[in-house]
């Protein structure tokens, strides 16, 4: 009798054990969504766009002939993205898309780009951080500015965006490079 409840309790303890494997939640419960994948609930601009965006503006510009054959590296100051769109009901802030080019062109352009913090930034951090900081700064001083517009053209259940940047020779005045994303999306 006690070996028929041992093995009964056994039993039930292994299937007790397997049902409580089988009672998980359901995976997409546990999984996050890739960021460069749209989402259908998710309406305007997405993550999907910032990667593509940015990963196509970074090797533009790093296979450009003014970065990839220039014999020293280009020092470049990311700006900002000016926000010319109509339609402001997402208040979309765009400086993540240059954020996420200037990650990507500190990964994919050593050796070939310099990345310079922006004056007012440096300003700031070296103020909170540095005891030692005298009147007048020296600073790498940048070649290049990379900035960008979005522009959009909302309709009635769709809006098109075009993103374009450029990368401004602050010697000269003059747009060495620039490039364009567009996309449209659902409002």
């Amino acid at each position: 009798m006690q070996l028929a409840l041992k093995l009964a309790l056994s039993m039930g303890l292994a299937l007790g054990a397997v049902g409580c494997n089988q009672d998980r939640p359901h995976d997409i419960g546990e999984a996050r969504p890739d960021v460069d994948s749209l989402h259908p609930e998710d309406r305007g601009l997405q993550s999907k766009d910032i990667v593509a965006a940015s990963e196509q503006m970074a090797r533009d510009i790093l296979a450009a002939p003014e970065v990839r054959q220039n014999p020293t590296q280009l020092t470049i100051v990311a700006d900002r993205f000016e926000d010319l769109t109509r339609d402001r009901n997402w208040s979309i802030n765009y400086d993540i898309f240059l954020a996420r080019l200037k990650s990507n062109m500190g990964i994919y352009g050593k050796g070939q780009v310099t990345l310079i913090e922006n004056k007012a930034k440096l300003n700031s951090l070296r103020s909170k951080e540095r005891d030692d900081v005298p009147g007048t700064m020296t600073r790498m001083q940048p070649d290049y500015a990379l900035h960008g517009k979005a522009y959009d053209l909302p309709n009635r259940g769709t809006n098109y965006y075009l993103l374009e940047f450029d990368l401004t020779d602050l010697r000269t005045g003059q747009i060495t490079w620039i490039n364009k994303y567009e996309v449209k999306a659902t409002r």
